[in-house]
Protein backbone atom coordinates (compact mmCIF):
# COMPACT_ATOMS: atom_id res chain seq x y z
CA UNK A 1 0.00 0.00 0.00
CA UNK A 2 1.52 3.48 -0.80
CA UNK A 3 2.43 5.83 1.78
CA UNK A 4 0.78 8.86 1.38
CA UNK A 5 3.07 11.04 3.80
CA UNK A 6 5.95 11.25 1.50
CA UNK A 7 6.28 12.38 -1.74
CA UNK A 8 7.10 9.86 -4.44
CA UNK A 9 6.65 12.36 -7.47
CA UNK A 10 3.77 9.84 -8.68
CA UNK A 11 1.01 11.45 -6.36
CA UNK A 12 -1.03 14.79 -7.52
CA UNK A 13 -0.74 17.22 -4.97
CA UNK A 14 -4.61 17.81 -4.87
CA UNK A 15 -5.15 13.92 -5.12
CA UNK A 16 -2.95 13.05 -1.85
CA UNK A 17 -3.97 11.94 1.78
CA UNK A 18 -2.05 14.51 3.41
CA UNK A 19 -3.79 17.14 1.50
CA UNK A 20 -7.24 16.15 1.85
CA UNK A 21 -7.80 18.70 4.96
CA UNK A 22 -6.90 21.58 6.28
CA UNK A 23 -3.56 22.38 7.22
CA UNK A 24 -2.90 22.37 11.11
CA UNK A 25 -3.45 25.60 12.71
CA UNK A 26 -3.26 25.22 16.05
CA UNK A 27 -1.98 21.76 17.02
CA UNK A 28 1.17 20.67 16.51
CA UNK A 29 1.79 18.08 13.50
CA UNK A 30 2.12 14.45 14.90
CA UNK A 31 3.82 13.37 11.51
CA UNK A 32 5.87 14.53 8.60
CA UNK A 33 4.23 14.82 5.43
CA UNK A 34 5.76 15.83 1.80
CA UNK A 35 7.60 18.18 1.39
CA UNK A 36 6.04 19.07 -2.15
CA UNK A 37 2.69 18.72 -1.11
CA UNK A 38 3.54 21.17 2.06
CA UNK A 39 5.24 23.62 -0.22
CA UNK A 40 1.94 23.41 -2.36
CA UNK A 41 -0.51 24.24 0.55
CA UNK A 42 1.28 26.85 1.77
CA UNK A 43 1.97 28.58 -1.49
CA UNK A 44 -1.63 28.41 -1.59
CA UNK A 45 -2.49 30.27 1.24
CA UNK A 46 0.30 32.94 0.46
CA UNK A 47 -2.19 33.71 -2.56
CA UNK A 48 -4.57 35.28 -0.08
CA UNK A 49 -1.83 38.23 1.18
CA UNK A 50 -2.51 40.94 -1.19
CA UNK A 51 -0.24 41.50 -4.62
CA UNK A 52 3.13 43.42 -2.81
CA UNK A 53 3.69 45.33 -6.58
CA UNK A 54 -0.02 46.97 -5.67
CA UNK A 55 0.80 47.96 -2.04
CA UNK A 56 1.67 51.84 -2.52
CA UNK A 57 1.31 52.13 0.99
CA UNK A 58 4.43 50.39 1.61
CA UNK A 59 7.63 52.00 1.72
CA UNK A 60 9.73 48.65 1.13
CA UNK A 61 10.98 46.93 -1.98
CA UNK A 62 8.70 44.97 -3.57
CA UNK A 63 11.10 44.27 -6.80
CA UNK A 64 13.93 42.87 -6.76
CA UNK A 65 16.73 41.56 -9.93
CA UNK A 66 17.21 37.81 -10.53
CA UNK A 67 20.85 38.75 -9.17
CA UNK A 68 19.57 39.27 -6.00
CA UNK A 69 17.40 36.55 -5.26
CA UNK A 70 20.27 33.95 -6.30
CA UNK A 71 22.78 35.94 -3.84
CA UNK A 72 19.92 35.28 -1.20
CA UNK A 73 19.95 31.89 -2.35
CA UNK A 74 23.89 31.85 -1.67
CA UNK A 75 23.73 33.55 1.60
CA UNK A 76 21.20 31.27 3.16
CA UNK A 77 23.28 29.94 5.98
CA UNK A 78 25.30 33.13 6.79
CA UNK A 79 24.53 34.59 10.52
CA UNK A 80 25.49 37.91 10.40
CA UNK A 81 26.72 38.12 13.62
CA UNK A 82 29.39 35.25 12.94
CA UNK A 83 32.26 37.02 12.05
CA UNK A 84 35.37 34.74 12.31
CA UNK A 85 33.11 31.92 10.57
CA UNK A 86 32.10 34.46 7.81
CA UNK A 87 34.76 36.63 7.63
CA UNK A 88 33.88 37.55 3.81
CA UNK A 89 30.28 38.23 5.24
CA UNK A 90 31.74 40.71 7.80
CA UNK A 91 34.12 42.62 5.19
CA UNK A 92 31.48 43.17 2.91
CA UNK A 93 29.44 44.87 5.85
CA UNK A 94 32.45 47.29 6.58
CA UNK A 95 32.63 48.20 3.13
CA UNK A 96 29.11 48.88 2.64
CA UNK A 97 30.14 51.44 5.87
CA UNK A 98 32.57 53.36 4.24
CA UNK A 99 30.55 53.56 1.16
CA UNK A 100 27.77 55.05 3.06
CA UNK A 101 30.37 57.12 5.10
CA UNK A 102 31.11 58.45 1.86
CA UNK A 103 27.78 58.90 1.04
CA UNK A 104 26.81 60.94 3.57
CA UNK A 105 29.82 63.33 3.33
CA UNK A 106 31.89 61.95 6.65
CA UNK A 107 35.02 63.43 7.76
CA UNK A 108 37.10 60.52 7.12
CA UNK A 109 35.23 57.77 4.97
CA UNK A 110 38.10 55.15 5.17
CA UNK A 111 37.29 54.85 9.43
CA UNK A 112 33.61 55.03 8.65
CA UNK A 113 32.18 54.03 12.16
CA UNK A 114 28.76 52.25 11.87
CA UNK A 115 26.69 48.88 11.28
CA UNK A 116 24.13 46.91 9.59
CA UNK A 117 20.61 46.46 11.42
CA UNK A 118 17.39 44.87 11.06
CA UNK A 119 16.02 47.35 9.54
CA UNK A 120 15.94 51.09 9.85
CA UNK A 121 14.09 51.49 13.38
CA UNK A 122 16.74 49.29 15.19
CA UNK A 123 19.30 51.32 13.94
CA UNK A 124 17.18 54.53 15.26
CA UNK A 125 17.34 52.85 18.38
CA UNK A 126 21.14 52.62 18.35
CA UNK A 127 21.70 56.27 17.25
CA UNK A 128 19.20 57.28 20.18
CA UNK A 129 21.45 55.09 23.00
CA UNK A 130 24.24 56.55 21.90
CA UNK A 131 22.74 60.25 22.52
CA UNK A 132 21.54 59.29 25.66
CA UNK A 133 25.09 57.51 26.60
CA UNK A 134 26.46 60.97 25.65
CA UNK A 135 24.72 63.16 27.11
CA UNK A 136 24.65 60.82 30.60
CA UNK A 137 28.32 61.21 30.11
CA UNK A 138 28.63 65.20 29.99
CA UNK A 139 25.89 65.17 32.68
CA UNK A 140 27.99 63.03 35.00
CA UNK A 141 31.22 64.81 34.09
CA UNK A 142 28.86 68.13 35.46
CA UNK A 143 28.23 66.56 38.46
CA UNK A 144 24.46 66.82 37.30
CA UNK A 145 21.40 64.30 37.11
CA UNK A 146 20.96 61.88 34.83
CA UNK A 147 17.25 61.11 35.54
CA UNK A 148 15.46 63.14 33.13
CA UNK A 149 16.28 62.91 29.83
CA UNK A 150 14.02 64.53 26.60
CA UNK A 151 14.14 63.71 23.20
CA UNK A 152 12.90 66.54 20.48
CA UNK A 153 11.34 64.87 17.24
CA UNK A 154 8.54 66.27 14.99
CA UNK A 155 6.10 63.96 14.35
CA UNK A 156 7.52 60.59 13.74
CA UNK A 157 7.45 57.02 12.96
CA UNK A 158 6.63 54.85 15.88
CA UNK A 159 9.65 53.77 16.61
CA UNK A 160 10.78 56.89 18.06
CA UNK A 161 7.99 56.43 20.45
CA UNK A 162 9.18 53.12 21.56
CA UNK A 163 12.57 54.46 22.09
CA UNK A 164 11.97 56.71 24.35
CA UNK A 165 9.19 54.46 25.98
CA UNK A 166 11.49 51.51 26.31
CA UNK A 167 14.68 53.45 27.77
CA UNK A 168 12.40 56.41 29.85
CA UNK A 169 13.06 59.39 28.22
CA UNK A 170 10.19 61.95 28.02
CA UNK A 171 9.50 62.66 24.07
CA UNK A 172 9.17 66.22 23.13
CA UNK A 173 7.30 65.56 20.19
CA UNK A 174 6.75 68.43 18.50
CA UNK A 175 2.08 68.07 16.96
CA UNK A 176 1.63 69.61 13.55
CA UNK A 177 -0.83 72.47 13.63
CA UNK A 178 -2.84 73.87 10.44
CA UNK A 179 -0.22 75.37 8.07
CA UNK A 180 2.43 74.00 9.61
CA UNK A 181 3.28 69.77 9.01
CA UNK A 182 6.96 69.68 9.59
CA UNK A 183 9.57 70.41 12.56
CA UNK A 184 10.90 74.26 12.80
CA UNK A 185 13.80 75.81 14.29
CA UNK A 186 11.43 77.70 16.49
CA UNK A 187 9.57 74.98 17.31
CA UNK A 188 12.92 73.00 18.51
CA UNK A 189 14.58 75.74 20.34
CA UNK A 190 11.12 76.35 22.24
CA UNK A 191 11.40 72.91 24.08
CA UNK A 192 15.71 72.51 24.29
CA UNK A 193 16.94 72.63 27.63
CA UNK A 194 20.01 71.09 29.76
CA UNK A 195 18.47 67.67 29.30
CA UNK A 196 17.62 67.45 25.66
CA UNK A 197 19.87 64.42 24.36
CA UNK A 198 19.67 65.44 20.65
CA UNK A 199 16.54 66.49 18.22
CA UNK A 200 15.67 64.30 15.14
CA UNK A 201 14.53 65.86 12.33
CA UNK A 202 13.03 63.50 9.34
CA UNK A 203 14.22 63.34 6.20
CA UNK A 204 10.96 62.04 4.58
CA UNK A 205 8.52 62.92 6.96
CA UNK A 206 6.19 59.50 7.26
CA UNK A 207 2.93 61.14 7.10
CA UNK A 208 3.66 63.31 4.04
CA UNK A 209 6.89 61.86 2.80
CA UNK A 210 8.57 65.91 3.09
CA UNK A 211 12.07 66.52 4.34
CA UNK A 212 12.16 68.66 7.43
CA UNK A 213 15.06 71.51 7.34
CA UNK A 214 17.79 69.76 8.74
CA UNK A 215 20.60 72.59 8.15
CA UNK A 216 18.16 75.34 9.35
CA UNK A 217 17.69 73.35 12.63
CA UNK A 218 21.17 72.79 12.78
CA UNK A 219 22.00 76.66 12.45
CA UNK A 220 19.35 77.28 15.09
CA UNK A 221 21.19 75.11 17.52
CA UNK A 222 24.64 76.32 16.38
CA UNK A 223 23.27 79.66 17.89
CA UNK A 224 21.90 78.25 20.94
CA UNK A 225 25.46 76.99 21.92
CA UNK A 226 26.96 80.49 21.18
CA UNK A 227 24.13 81.89 23.25
CA UNK A 228 23.58 79.49 26.26
CA UNK A 229 26.64 76.90 26.26
CA UNK A 230 23.84 74.24 25.52
CA UNK A 231 25.96 71.82 22.83
CA UNK A 232 22.71 69.66 21.27
CA UNK A 233 23.31 67.03 18.96
CA UNK A 234 21.34 65.69 15.60
CA UNK A 235 20.46 62.67 14.30
CA UNK A 236 18.80 62.58 11.31
CA UNK A 237 16.29 60.16 10.78
CA UNK A 238 17.07 59.04 7.02
CA UNK A 239 15.23 56.17 6.81
CA UNK A 240 13.60 56.71 3.05
CA UNK A 241 16.19 60.46 2.41
CA UNK A 242 19.06 58.85 3.73
CA UNK A 243 19.32 57.01 -0.20
CA UNK A 244 17.62 59.72 -2.44
CA UNK A 245 18.83 62.83 -1.47
CA UNK A 246 22.18 62.25 -1.86
CA UNK A 247 21.17 61.26 -5.66
CA UNK A 248 18.44 63.19 -6.70
CA UNK A 249 18.85 66.57 -4.52
CA UNK A 250 22.58 66.71 -3.83
CA UNK A 251 22.61 70.16 -2.87
CA UNK A 252 20.39 69.75 -0.03
CA UNK A 253 22.60 70.03 3.01
CA UNK A 254 21.32 67.78 5.74
CA UNK A 255 24.09 65.13 6.17
CA UNK A 256 27.92 65.17 8.10
CA UNK A 257 28.33 68.57 6.16
CA UNK A 258 26.85 69.44 8.74
CA UNK A 259 29.11 69.40 12.28
CA UNK A 260 25.81 69.42 14.33
CA UNK A 261 24.64 65.69 12.91
CA UNK A 262 26.26 63.13 14.95
CA UNK A 263 24.60 60.23 13.18
CA UNK A 264 22.31 59.51 10.58
CA UNK A 265 20.10 55.94 9.86
CA UNK A 266 18.41 54.96 6.75
CA UNK A 267 16.56 51.75 5.75
CA UNK A 268 18.58 49.46 2.91
CA UNK A 269 15.32 47.75 1.96
CA UNK A 270 13.43 50.83 1.86
CA UNK A 271 14.84 53.48 -1.06
CA UNK A 272 18.41 51.65 -0.56
CA UNK A 273 16.60 48.82 -2.96
CA UNK A 274 18.14 45.82 -0.60
CA UNK A 275 15.59 42.96 0.24
CA UNK A 276 13.39 43.19 3.17
CA UNK A 277 15.25 42.76 6.47
CA UNK A 278 18.39 45.86 6.16
CA UNK A 279 18.84 48.96 8.09
CA UNK A 280 22.00 50.85 8.83
CA UNK A 281 23.36 53.31 11.25
CA UNK A 282 26.39 55.52 10.41
CA UNK A 283 28.20 57.89 13.50
CA UNK A 284 29.74 61.02 11.90
CA UNK A 285 33.16 59.84 13.56
CA UNK A 286 34.87 57.17 16.06
CA UNK A 287 34.24 59.35 19.36
CA UNK A 288 30.34 59.71 18.39
CA UNK A 289 29.76 56.44 19.10
CA UNK A 290 30.09 55.33 23.17
CA UNK A 291 32.49 52.75 23.78
CA UNK A 292 29.87 51.47 25.98
CA UNK A 293 27.84 50.76 23.18
CA UNK A 294 31.08 48.22 21.68
CA UNK A 295 30.51 44.45 23.06
CA UNK A 296 33.03 42.50 22.33
CA UNK A 297 31.38 38.51 21.67
CA UNK A 298 34.13 35.09 21.73
CA UNK A 299 31.97 32.12 21.82
CA UNK A 300 31.05 31.90 18.02
CA UNK A 301 34.90 31.09 17.51
CA UNK A 302 36.74 34.44 17.46
CA UNK A 303 36.68 37.87 19.45
CA UNK A 304 34.21 40.07 17.56
CA UNK A 305 33.21 43.76 17.82
CA UNK A 306 29.33 43.52 17.97
CA UNK A 307 26.74 46.26 17.86
CA UNK A 308 23.15 46.08 17.77
CA UNK A 309 19.73 45.15 19.16
CA UNK A 310 19.87 41.82 17.70
CA UNK A 311 21.98 39.21 17.58
CA UNK A 312 21.94 36.19 15.23
CA UNK A 313 20.78 37.24 11.77
CA UNK A 314 20.91 36.84 8.12
CA UNK A 315 23.79 37.87 5.94
CA UNK A 316 21.93 38.29 2.87
CA UNK A 317 20.27 41.32 2.86
CA UNK A 318 23.69 42.94 3.59
CA UNK A 319 25.45 41.19 0.70
CA UNK A 320 22.72 42.33 -1.83
CA UNK A 321 23.23 46.24 -0.31
CA UNK A 322 26.75 45.63 -1.54
CA UNK A 323 25.94 44.40 -4.61
CA UNK A 324 23.08 47.16 -5.40
CA UNK A 325 26.18 49.76 -4.65
CA UNK A 326 28.26 48.00 -7.19
CA UNK A 327 25.50 47.17 -9.42
CA UNK A 328 24.23 51.09 -9.77
CA UNK A 329 26.41 53.44 -8.41
CA UNK A 330 25.23 57.01 -7.81
CA UNK A 331 23.93 57.26 -11.52
CA UNK A 332 22.14 54.41 -11.37
CA UNK A 333 20.68 55.11 -8.46
CA UNK A 334 20.14 58.28 -9.69
CA UNK A 335 17.95 57.01 -12.75
CA UNK A 336 16.08 54.42 -10.59
CA UNK A 337 15.07 57.16 -8.36
CA UNK A 338 14.76 59.93 -10.44
CA UNK A 339 12.14 57.68 -12.14
CA UNK A 340 10.11 57.59 -9.46
CA UNK A 341 9.87 61.30 -9.01
CA UNK A 342 9.12 61.35 -12.34
CA UNK A 343 6.18 58.96 -11.93
CA UNK A 344 5.13 60.52 -8.54
CA UNK A 345 4.95 64.06 -10.24
CA UNK A 346 2.56 62.79 -13.28
CA UNK A 347 0.10 60.98 -10.39
CA UNK A 348 0.19 64.04 -9.02
CA UNK A 349 -0.66 66.05 -11.61
CA UNK A 350 -3.74 63.67 -12.64
CA UNK A 351 -4.96 63.29 -8.97
CA UNK A 352 -5.51 67.20 -8.91
CA UNK A 353 -7.02 66.90 -12.26
CA UNK A 354 -9.79 64.80 -11.15
CA UNK A 355 -11.48 67.42 -9.47
CA UNK A 356 -12.21 66.64 -5.48
CA UNK A 357 -8.53 66.67 -4.27
CA UNK A 358 -5.99 68.82 -2.75
CA UNK A 359 -2.76 68.28 -3.53
CA UNK A 360 -0.90 68.89 -0.04
CA UNK A 361 3.10 67.40 -1.93
CA UNK A 362 3.29 66.04 -4.97
CA UNK A 363 6.60 64.52 -5.05
CA UNK A 364 9.16 67.18 -5.60
CA UNK A 365 12.21 65.59 -5.28
CA UNK A 366 14.09 68.88 -3.48
CA UNK A 367 11.54 68.91 -0.37
CA UNK A 368 10.95 64.75 -0.58
CA UNK A 369 10.55 61.43 -0.96
CA UNK A 370 8.90 59.92 -4.49
CA UNK A 371 5.20 60.06 -2.67
CA UNK A 372 1.87 61.52 -3.23
CA UNK A 373 -0.06 62.87 -0.63
CA UNK A 374 -3.69 64.55 -0.65
CA UNK A 375 -6.81 65.80 0.68
CA UNK A 376 -10.43 66.63 -0.14
CA UNK A 377 -11.06 70.32 -1.01
CA UNK A 378 -12.14 72.16 1.94
CA UNK A 379 -15.64 72.54 2.04
CA UNK A 380 -16.29 70.04 -0.48
CA UNK A 381 -18.36 67.22 0.46
CA UNK A 382 -18.49 64.52 -2.80
CA UNK A 383 -20.46 61.73 -1.54
CA UNK A 384 -17.49 59.52 0.09
CA UNK A 385 -14.85 59.73 2.33
CA UNK A 386 -11.11 59.10 1.70
CA UNK A 387 -11.31 56.11 3.45
CA UNK A 388 -14.40 55.02 0.82
CA UNK A 389 -12.44 55.79 -1.67
CA UNK A 390 -9.00 53.30 -0.59
CA UNK A 391 -12.07 51.10 0.35
CA UNK A 392 -12.99 50.64 -3.42
CA UNK A 393 -9.54 50.67 -4.85
CA UNK A 394 -9.11 47.14 -3.05
CA UNK A 395 -11.74 45.70 -5.07
CA UNK A 396 -8.69 46.67 -7.85
CA UNK A 397 -6.14 45.52 -5.38
CA UNK A 398 -4.85 48.50 -5.01
CA UNK A 399 -3.52 49.36 -1.72
CA UNK A 400 -3.93 53.38 -1.54
CA UNK A 401 -4.00 54.11 2.38
CA UNK A 402 -6.30 56.84 3.80
CA UNK A 403 -5.68 58.15 7.80
CA UNK A 404 -6.02 61.04 9.98
CA UNK A 405 -3.08 63.03 10.87
CA UNK A 406 -1.58 62.79 14.23
CA UNK A 407 -1.83 65.85 16.40
CA UNK A 408 -2.81 68.38 17.03
CA UNK A 409 -4.47 67.75 13.05
CA UNK A 410 -6.53 64.52 13.51
CA UNK A 411 -9.25 65.98 12.20
CA UNK A 412 -7.58 65.92 8.60
CA UNK A 413 -7.55 62.86 6.91
CA UNK A 414 -5.29 62.44 3.50
CA UNK A 415 -4.29 59.89 1.25
CA UNK A 416 -0.98 58.67 0.43
CA UNK A 417 1.48 56.94 -2.46
CA UNK A 418 4.70 55.30 -2.37
CA UNK A 419 6.66 55.33 -5.51
CA UNK A 420 8.95 52.51 -5.28
CA UNK A 421 11.19 50.97 -7.65
CA UNK A 422 8.81 48.75 -10.22
CA UNK A 423 5.89 51.44 -9.72
CA UNK A 424 5.62 52.30 -13.27
CA UNK A 425 4.46 55.39 -15.46
CA UNK A 426 2.28 52.39 -16.74
CA UNK A 427 1.22 50.94 -13.88
CA UNK A 428 0.25 54.44 -12.47
CA UNK A 429 -1.63 55.03 -15.61
CA UNK A 430 -3.41 51.62 -14.22
CA UNK A 431 -3.92 53.39 -10.85
CA UNK A 432 -5.23 56.67 -12.23
CA UNK A 433 -7.92 54.76 -14.24
CA UNK A 434 -8.78 52.88 -11.44
CA UNK A 435 -9.46 55.73 -8.95
CA UNK A 436 -11.61 57.28 -12.13
CA UNK A 437 -13.58 54.44 -11.92
CA UNK A 438 -13.92 53.87 -8.05
CA UNK A 439 -14.72 57.75 -7.97
CA UNK A 440 -17.50 56.84 -10.92
CA UNK A 441 -18.93 54.06 -8.65
CA UNK A 442 -19.17 56.44 -5.25
CA UNK A 443 -20.53 58.90 -7.46
CA UNK A 444 -23.58 56.43 -8.11
CA UNK A 445 -24.03 54.86 -5.10
CA UNK A 446 -22.97 57.17 -2.36
CA UNK A 447 -21.83 55.82 0.62
CA UNK A 448 -24.44 56.03 2.95
CA UNK A 449 -22.79 57.00 6.27
CA UNK A 450 -19.04 57.16 4.87
CA UNK A 451 -16.56 54.61 6.33
CA UNK A 452 -14.01 56.39 9.11
CA UNK A 453 -10.60 55.74 10.14
CA UNK A 454 -12.13 52.63 12.10
CA UNK A 455 -13.69 51.31 8.85
CA UNK A 456 -11.27 51.43 6.55
CA UNK A 457 -7.59 50.28 5.67
CA UNK A 458 -5.77 53.22 7.70
CA UNK A 459 -1.80 54.70 8.02
CA UNK A 460 1.09 52.34 6.86
CA UNK A 461 4.65 52.53 7.40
Amino acid sequence: MQDHGTDTGLDEIYGAADTSAPLPKSKFPAEERSPRHVYAAVHDELMLDGNARQNLATFCQTWEEEEVHRLMDDCIDKNMVDKDEYPQTAEIEARCVRMMADLWNAPDTNDGVGCSTTGSSEAAMLAGLAMKRRWEARQKAAGKPVDKPNLITGPVQICWHKFTRYWDIEHREVPMENGRLLLTPEEVLARCDENTIGVVPTLGVTFTGQYEPVAEIAAALDDLQARTGLDIPIHVDGASGGFLAPFCAPDLVWDFRLPRVKSINASGHKFGLAPLGVGWVIWREPQDLPDAMVFWVNYLGGNMRDIGLNFSRPGGQIVCQYYNFLRLGRDGYGKIHGACYDTARDLAKGIADLGPFEVIYDGDRATGIPAICWKLKDGADPGFTLFDLADRLRVSGWQVPAYTLPANCQDKAIQRILVRNGVSRDLGSLLLADITRALAHLEKHPAKHGLGEDDASGFHH
